[in-house]
């Protein structure tokens, strides 16, 4: 099931990102901000979510078996895997909020919407990891 990793952070290594980008927020004078405290304690409750679904699916597998009535069997799609999606959506959200309030705080990320914001947050932790 699983597929050779190239180039993904694991979720230890974004929890780490986290720690740092909260320093950077302490720096530039953000992490005072209600606005940047309440979206940035949801972006660290929606990274623990998917913590937990990501083992979920990787102990249930992606498919499962239920049982009905009777004794009924019936192999499905495992709920763990929708749950996931949405929460990475909206994981992705909260990134692109963060950057708005970096960005108006004169920080580098971009808010470009055309822009991918997981790939926009990564290459601002990367390259703020080389400075």
């Amino acid at each position: 099931m699983s597929r050779p990793k190239k180039n993904m952070l694991t979720l230890d290594e974004l929890d780490k990102l986290a720690d740092e980008l909260m320093e950077e927020a302490k720096q530039r004078g953000v992490s005072d901000s209600y606005f940047f405290q309440t979206t940035f304690e949801r972006y660290l409750m929606q990274l623990d979510i998917l913590k937990k679904l990501g083992k979920t699916i990787k102990e249930q597998d992606v498919l499962v078996t239920k049982t009905y009535v009777k004794d009924r069997e019936n192999i499905s799609v495992n709920p763990a895997i929708s749950e996931y999606n949405k929460t990475a959506t909206a994981a992705n959200g909260t990134v692109t909020t963060l950057m708005r309030i970096f960005a108006a705080n004169g920080n580098s990320m971009q808010a470009d919407e055309s822009a991918d914001p997981m790939m926009l947050f990564r290459a601002e932790m990367n390259a703020h990891k080389k400075v």
